[in-house]
């Protein structure tokens, strides 16, 4: 079937596959057609247009973030260790409030442990429980032996257990202080032998000594603000936390997101605001979120705003601005009307590091309602658009009106087109049948069936 090249009247041309007839008599295959209806991919062929300048307590021992999903398999994601009267309202309580507001379900000790008592269960299935453990050693850490039991149970886990990760942060010691035991470290653990007896305390000195060999954090120098910044970002990226839910089978994404990461330049410290722009059911959508997961731990704050034509229309654009404003700043302020949330908009992001996306939109309006104008966004800040109006696309007369929200010069263009007969094929065929090719029977049929797509890999 020939391929038409359409031009847009911006002047970007894309290529259109009319689509064939489904023969009537093929029953099997109309059921094989449904099944390649639920799929939500995007292609892989590509080509672009780039503008000339380029987070209530659950025992009495325990204090955990709700409103949060830890991930997959654990009941926590992260969990704290920590003397209390070191740092409980220092660098643990700043790490604590900065992964809750990462979105991050956090156990931290509520109490100290009575001298001489043994960590209980509750304590010992929630460091179990947990994907991430962070240690916080500081002057006094091993002065406690509620603290050197959790270490050791946090190290068992690691053992035993590809899952578990340790990342220890030094605060007010030094990771040699704590691997040779030196100072306070190496007193306390003389003090511990008298009390809990050699064999226990010789496994604490191996636990200290493990961890402090591993990759961990010294904050001897450091701003407590910027440490959890940087131990929030490095966490979430372990747990994924920013991820957008992609389809089981995709097919030929990897050579358009790479395309798209070398548009956005994630290195570069100026504004850009990328158009990906296409016909409906050509997988923009699956597009955006495949790079918006690739992207995300680069920024200070991250949104994604799906389907807002639609919720536009339903719900008005109050509501994407509310969520705007509490994916990026991590809080729930309220926002009634279009103008107040524009102006708080350009207050609180004016600063920040942001990747935000903006999916289908159909009208420049929610644009600026949304964003406002760039001068609201940090250096290095990146906009997606995702969308089906080319009229959205950069052009010179453009850069002549009022009501556009970057410079012309800032403006990207991303076209997608149709998939390729052979990435699709082999979509339609893990779909219809679990595998990349499909049974020699229906060969011939499923060819069909893929021709008449027309290389759309979702027919709304």
């Amino acid at each position: 079937m020939a391929a038409k090249v359409r031009r847009s009247p911006t002047g970007f041309s894309y290529k259109y596959t009319p689509r064939a007839t489904l023969p009537s008599n093929h029953t099997r295959g109309v059921t094989l057609w449904f099944s390649f209806l639920s799929c939500f991919v995007c292609s892989s062929s590509s080509s672009f247009t780039m503008s000339s300048n380029r987070r209530g307590a659950e025992t009495r021992i325990a204090k955990i973030s709700a409103h949060v999903v830890p991930t997959p398999g654990y009941k926590y994601d992260v969990f704290l260790s920590f003397r209390g009267p070191d740092t409980r309202r220092t660098v643990a309580d700043v790490l604590y409030e900065s992964l809750v507001d990462a979105g991050c379900s956090v156990f931290r000790e509520n109490e100290e442990l009575p001298v001489g008592e043994i960590i209980g269960p509750e304590l010992e299935r929630a460091i179990d429980d947990s994907r991430i453990h962070v240690p916080i050693f500081s002057e006094g850490y091993a002065s406690s032996a509620w603290c050197l039991q959790e270490l050791t149970r946090m190290v068992k886990c690691r053992r035993e257990s590809a899952g578990h990760e340790i990342v220890p942060v030094f605060y007010g010691v030094s990771p040699s202080d704590v691997r040779q035991r030196r100072g306070s470290y190496g007193e306390r653990l003389l003090w511990h032998e008298g009390h809990h007896g050699e064999d226990r305390v010789q496994e604490w000195r191996e636990a200290l000594r493990e961890v402090a060999d591993l990759k961990g954090w010294d904050a001897r120098n450091a701003g407590l603000g910027k440490l959890a910044n940087d131990l929030v970002r490095e966490l979430s990226i372990k747990l994924k936390k920013r991820q957008k839910v992609l389809p089981d089978y995709l097919v030929g994404i990897d050579d358009r997101v790479r395309d798209m990461m070398q548009l956005l330049d994630c290195g570069s410290l100026d504004v850009r605001f990328l158009v990906v722009h296409g016909m409906g059911g050509i997988g923009k959508t699956t597009l955006a979120k495949a790079v918006f997961n690739r992207m995300a731990p680069l920024f200070d704050g991250c949104s994604f705003l799906s389907d807002i034509r639609e919720t536009s229309l339903r719900h008005g654009i109050v509501r994407l601005q509310n969520q705007l404003l509490s994916d990026i700043l991590k809080r729930s302020p309220v926002v009634h009307n279009v103008d107040d949330g524009v102006n708080m908009i350009q207050e609180r992001f004016r600063n920040k590091r942001v990747l935000i996306v903006l999916d289908d939109v159909n009208e420049r309006k929610q644009i600026m309602e949304l964003m406002g104008n760039r001068a609201c966004l940090g250096p290095g800040s990146r906009i997606i658009v995702t969308t089906r109006n080319v009229g959205l696309l950069p052009t010179v007369e453009m850069g002549q009106q009022d009501n556009v929200p970057f410079p012309l010069k800032e403006y990207y263009a991303y076209e997608m087109t149709e998939m390729n007969p052979y990435h699709a094929f082999q979509l339609f065929s893990k779909h219809a049948f679990g595998e990349t090719l499909p049974p020699d029977d229906l060969e011939t049929l499923s060819g069909e069936i893929v021709a008449s797509t027309g290389g759309i890999p979702f027919i709304s």
